[in-house]
């Protein structure tokens, strides 16, 4: 069976933006997508809960309908949900086992700041899985072709579900960039040679991919990433979500805000495991 991209999807063009990219990135793998729609987040009123009910079961097929009409490369699927996002997402998870979540960003700041702490954020945390981020500025979808990663001088182990996406990177057949966080000048150079190894040791990509270091030890972190992905013209963004180090907290701060706010390059967060230290609890907030 082709494995499957969730995509989480509505009638914006945002959306719409995000399933394309999602089918340019599985072609290479004849993926198929599911579309999932969530009509509507009740609140706590009962009768409202009834009465969208009610209109989600008679919209249900127009929304499926519109849904359908988005012009893709891949087979796609459409459910349309009634109820939260985490039991929605949830459920279509066991149902179809995706390799990976998808989602669009509006380029509103503020709406940015809700989808990243209350959807995107709790997808990740909730499912394991990795996640497409797609901005609203982002340039018409192909296969990728100049892949920037994001990494430090720590190992890091990517989490199951990560692993689970070499054969989708080995589809691209791209060249792969690493770019080096922030290091004290007499330590640089062994550090971004320890970062490049753990990106090897990942075994996310292919052995005999091309792998390419970009220092930047002068920027902050935002600011570095975003002058690497212009320099090298990069066309895809990948960044390891961990509990701790120093790349783990990005998602947990605002330094992934401020680089989705102004990447025009759809974003990969592949989650990693946490380490097993006694005692130890990971602060996902």
């Amino acid at each position: 069976m082709n494995p499957t991209f969730l995509v989480l999807a509505n009638l914006s063009d945002t959306a719409r933006q995000a399933a394309r990219h999602a089918a340019a990135l599985g072609a290479g793998l004849h993926v198929r997508l599911a579309l999932l729609h969530l009509f509507h987040n009740p609140v706590l009123d009962p009768d409202l809960v009834t009465l969208t009910t009610h209109r989600a079961q008679r919209s249900r097929a127009e929304t499926a309908a519109a849904l359908r009409a988005v012009h893709l490369s891949v087979p796609a699927e459409v459910e349309v949900s009634i109820g939260t996002l985490p039991n929605a997402v949830a459920g279509a998870v066991l149902r179809c086992n995706p390799l990976l979540l998808a989602m669009g960003l509006s380029a509103e700041h503020n709406l940015l700041d809700h989808v990243l702490h209350n959807q995107a954020l709790p997808a990740l945390r909730a499912t394991h899985l990795p996640l497409l981020l797609v901005p609203e500025a982002a340039p018409p979808p192909r296969r990728p072709r100049r892949v920037l990663i994001a990494a430090d001088a720590e190992p890091f182990k990517l989490n199951a579900a990560a692993c689970r996406l070499a054969p989708l990177l080995a589809s691209w057949m791209a060249s792969y960039t690493v770019v080096h966080g922030q290091a004290h000048a007499q330590h640089l150079a062994r550090a971004a040679q320890m970062a490049l190894t753990n990106v090897r040791h990942s075994r996310l990509l292919p052995a005999a991919a091309p792998l390419d270091l970009y220092d930047e030890p002068l920027l902050t972190p935002a600011a570095g990433v975003l002058h690497a992905l212009a320099e090298t013209r990069a066309d895809l963004l990948v960044l390891v979500s961990r509990p701790r180090s120093f790349w783990g907290r990005l998602f947990h701060r605002s330094v992934t805000a401020r680089v989705l706010r102004h990447a025009q390059v759809p974003v990969l967060l592949l989650p990693a495991e946490a380490p097993e230290l006694p005692g130890w609890m990971p602060n996902m907030g």
